[in-house]
């Protein structure tokens, strides 16, 4: 009885959280437009919501800042949404526009600079050298094994079967040397 109680919990939490994921999406068009909800120019400096107050820095108006601020967080949060619930053997490759988009928001209220998006680039390089190769050496072992039928621990096992035979060889070896030995003697 306490396992079924225990996967009916389980499976409890999972349909919570695939529905709560579901719904992420599905509000994801809607989080895009709230742009258009936002003061154009010349209709306010701030807009307060929830407790945050969303001002022009540096944009022309609240609206095009919002704007700005959603056509880079709602790709990101699908991204994310994304790589947590991706299985692909190639799913660490969705790190690199997750870091780009993340840069790019950090740049947007954390940047002394007027231009925007200018120079994320030579920080995603360091990540990209570590993830490229990464995912190539999966691939590259995943082609092995699937395309070429190359089964690395198969090979392994074999080799270190082939190492104790061998080593069993010698050991028969040195005791039928004894054993001879010994017949001299007697």
């Amino acid at each position: 009885m306490k396992h079924k109680t225990k996967f009916n919990q389980l499976a409890k939490k999972r349909i919570l959280i695939e529905s709560l994921v579901a719904f992420l999406i599905m509000l994801s068009p809607f989080v895009f437009k709230t742009h258009e909800y936002m003061p154009a120019a010349g209709e306010g400096d701030s807009f307060s919501i929830l407790g945050f107050t969303i001002g022009l820095n540096g944009y022309p108006s609240v609206e095009s800042h919002v704007w700005f601020l959603v056509s880079k967080f709602v790709p990101f949060y699908l991204l994310v949404i994304w790589f947590l619930t991706c299985r692909h053997w190639w799913h660490h490759i969705i790190l690199i526009p997750i870091l780009m988009y993340s840069f790019q928001l950090f740049e947007l209220y954390f940047s002394e600079d007027e231009i925007i998006d200018s120079e994320n680039l030579m920080w995603l390089l360091p990540v990209c050298i570590v993830i490229i190769p990464f995912v190539y050496f999966i691939r590259l072992k995943l082609y092995d094994k699937h395309v070429h039928g190359i089964d690395l621990d198969a090979m392994d096992t074999e080799l270190t079967i082939l190492k104790e035979k061998e080593e069993l060889r010698k050991e028969r070896e040195k005791l039928e040397q004894r054993k001879e030995t010994l017949e001299k003697k007697m």
